[in-house]
């Protein structure tokens, strides 16, 4: 207790500091997640998917990433155990968030894209189990949490499968495509429209104090997803069905009007990134700020703070626009060739998973989830669509994280409690 109040200032400093890397960590190296399909598919410029990033990666964050966030703050370590040794905690979510900042690094500068919800899980499973003791991690909610992992890139990549062959039924394998692609698309800008915004209106603003109705949501959600429909029908008007050389696939201009729906799929996976993957920043910083400001004591539960979940949108969005284009520029050529059906088909499965799971509070991987919802639509396609070897290199890059997490963990949290004692 004497320590946290000694050295509170010290603390909170330390923790904005940390939690502001990890979070411009998670926009340099996972925004690749959020937006490299739309990037890979050429739908989008680099350029223009940064700025569409900016601003839904902070929404996201900001209004809907709360209940991962609790999850990530209490589901992990167990707090009772540290009752008369608060400062152990402070200790190791700083440890934490050093240790997945530095690695996040480490692999953006490698161009890995590797998994921030390993990273920040695997540091906070190293501090606990070496330095307070095995005890201390909640192995039933850390199962769950790992089974996530499992069930996240199955579940994307089924529902890929489902959109991108209803793609291939209803547009792309029927005598008039184009006409087709015109008269379908505008039923999946409402689903994006709908799902991204019932999934904000019941879970996420709450955080901001406007709760509001089951049936008020359903409604508001519905009057979104129709104007976000009504929006794409102008853009799409303005598509003409141009004459096509035999040189060139006979898709050309169903993929122009697939590329106006990208740009919704685009928002929508960045907000859903945002809202999933900001826990991983602020989550250890909202249980340093809850121990340090009651002096000590180890709340069950803690109001997150507005201007930390700003902390961690706005580390989010500073690390996507000065490091994000490294990885963005080569993950979605990397596992199958996109083009915006395509790749419309891969964000929508994941931005449905990634946003209904930030709902339920399961801190999933937004690489899983983006890898499996691509991997579904290249098996759409047949096996020989996918690059299978750097499937795997992706796979190894995710083991790989675990224990670099726990070990960096380690070694930051002996450290500072070194330093501080």
């Amino acid at each position: 207790m004497a320590i946290i109040a000694e050295h509170s200032q010290a603390l909170l400093f330390l923790a904005c500091a940390f939690g502001f890397f990890m979070a411009w960590g998670i926009g340099a190296n996972d925004v690749s997640n959020a937006m490299g399909t739309s990037v890979g598919s050429r739908a989008l410029t680099i350029k223009q998917a940064i700025l569409i990033a900016m601003v839904f990666e902070f929404c996201g964050a900001y209004l809907a990433g709360g209940e991962v966030t609790a999850t990530i703050r209490r589901g992990i370590i167990d707090p009772s155990m540290l009752g008369d040794t608060p400062e152990l905690l402070v200790y190791g979510m700083l440890a934490s968030l050093l240790a997945a900042g530095t690695w996040l690094l480490i692999a953006s500068i490698g161009g890995w894209p590797v998994s921030t919800t390993h990273s920040i899980v695997g540091a906070l499973v190293g501090f606990g189990a070496v330095g307070i003791s095995m005890d201390a991690v909640q192995w039933g909610q850390l199962s769950s949490i790992a089974a996530s992992w499992v069930v996240s890139p199955v579940m994307a990549g089924v529902i890929a499968y489902v959109l991108f062959s209803s793609v291939q039924y209803f547009i792309l394998n029927t005598d008039n495509p184009f006409a087709n692609a015109k008269r379908y698309v505008p039923f999946y800008m409402f689903a994006v429209g709908f799902m991204v915004s019932m999934v904000t209106l019941t879970k996420g603003l709450k955080h901001v104090g406007l709760p509001l109705s089951g049936w008020q949501s359903l409604g508001l959600a519905t009057l979104i997803g129709l104007a976000v429909a009504g929006i794409g029908i102008a853009l799409m008007s303005r598509i003409k069905d141009e004459p096509v050389d035999a040189s060139r696939s006979r898709f050309v201009n169903v993929e122009r009007v697939f590329a106006v729906l990208m740009i919704f799929t685009a928002c929508s996976m960045a907000f859903a990134h945002g809202s999933n993957d900001v826990a991983n920043a602020i989550g250890p910083v909202a249980a340093i700020v809850s121990v340090v400001q009651s002096g000590g004591q180890l709340a069950a539960t803690a109001v997150i703070p507005s201007w930390v979940l700003l902390l961690g949108a706005g580390g989010i969005v500073i690390g996507l626009a000065t490091y994000g284009y490294r990885v963005m520029a080569t993950i979605g050529r990397k596992i199958t060739e996109l083009t915006p059906s395509r790749g419309f088909a891969a964000e929508m499965a994941a931005a449905t998973t990634v946003v209904v799971a930030s709902g339920l509070g399961l801190p999933i991987s937004t690489t899983h989830t983006l890898v499996g919802a691509v991997l579904g639509v290249g098996l759409a396609r047949g096996i020989g669509a996918l690059n299978l070897r750097m499937v795997g290199s992706i796979v190894v890059s995710w083991i790989i994280t675990l224990p670099a997490g726990a070990f960096l963990s380690i070694v930051f949290f002996f450290f500072l409690k070194g330093v501080f004692a």
